[in-house]
């Protein structure tokens, strides 16, 4: 595959992923937050509150909003932040409105489906849903609008990181529903579904980019190196060193894997070289030949 169509259909794959991220998140509220009156952080979070308020349509809401916000963003953050946001932000704006459409019952109010009662069972199962949702599309390198537009525009600006500017945002947003509810269960609930939300999508990140880098210290670095490579398609980089109180030389093996591999490095090491001095760590992030691509 040339690399223009592998760029393509990298792009292609992004959009797809973005289109089922979105269908969970808007699954998540459709199905369990809204029936149950909860809410959360987020510029949803904000638009579900004017919803139980006045009824005015989330998805209408959510896709006027962010057209908005794009608008402003387009030059300071450039065409390929906007591009994917904006089809996230209509992703997520046609998938809420097909969803609330499917959870309405006859009498035209949503649908329960966990039954009465059961508020905490749907406050959990929503937010998992949001965090896989969420998660999902910003693997793709995508931005589900809202909060990540106004929070990247601040950073641009200011020495303030995007999370604590999403976080003060949610914080923000939740406490609104005391004042305007009078109802601290809604509170509560928005800050929990927020905790579960936040830890689903630190979760399905990070599990994704971790793999594991062994530093290997032994005499018998040939046999290892070549086992490594043959038996695992990873590379190996060799240094030479010496042991600063027995100044005997030893070669020192560095060799990065995926982490479901790590117990097998493990085994062939013991095998090949009992004796062997091995440190193991996890590491997040890593991009080359074998790993992630990097993606600009």
């Amino acid at each position: 595959m040339s690399i223009h169509n592998a760029r393509i259909w990298e792009f292609v794959k992004d959009f797809l992923t973005i289109n089922l991220g979105m269908a969970i998140y808007a699954l998540g509220w459709a199905a369990f937050l809204l029936p149950y009156h909860i809410t959360t952080g987020g510029m949803v979070g904000m638009f579900a509150i004017l919803y139980y308020v006045t009824g005015f349509p989330i998805s209408m809401a959510v896709l006027l909003a962010n057209v908005l916000l794009l608008a402003v963003a387009y030059k300071p953050l450039g065409w390929q932040f906007v591009l994917k946001s904006a089809y996230a932000v209509l992703a997520l704006s046609t998938f809420l409105s097909l969803g609330q459409q499917m959870m309405t019952g006859d009498d035209g109010q949503l649908i329960q489906l966990m039954g009465e009662g059961q508020d905490s069972m749907a406050c959990v199962l929503g937010a998992i849903l949001n965090g896989v949702g969420v998660g999902t599309v910003l693997l793709s390198g995508g931005s589900t609008g809202g909060w990540d537009i106004v929070a990247t525009l601040v950073n641009k600006y200011r020495n303030i990181s995007l999370g604590r500017v999403m976080l003060y945002l949610d914080l923000l947003v939740i406490a609104s529903c005391l004042p305007i509810f009078h109802d601290w269960r809604m509170v509560v609930f928005g800050y929990v579904t927020l905790a579960i939300y936040t830890y689903v999508v630190d979760l399905l990140i990070n599990s994704t980019r971790q793999d594991t880098q062994f530093i290997i210290f032994t005499h018998r670095y040939k046999e290892i190196s070549e086992r490594i490579i043959h038996e695992t398609s990873h590379s190996v980089t060799c240094l030479n060193g010496e042991g600063y109180y027995s100044h005997q030389d030893i070669k020192v093996l560095i060799t990065i894997v995926h982490k479901r591999e790590q117990v097998k490095i493990l085994r062939m090491i013991h095998e090949t070289d009992p004796t062997a001095f091995v440190s193991q760590s996890r590491v997040e992030g890593v991009y080359g030949n074998g790993f992630n691509a990097i993606k600009a």
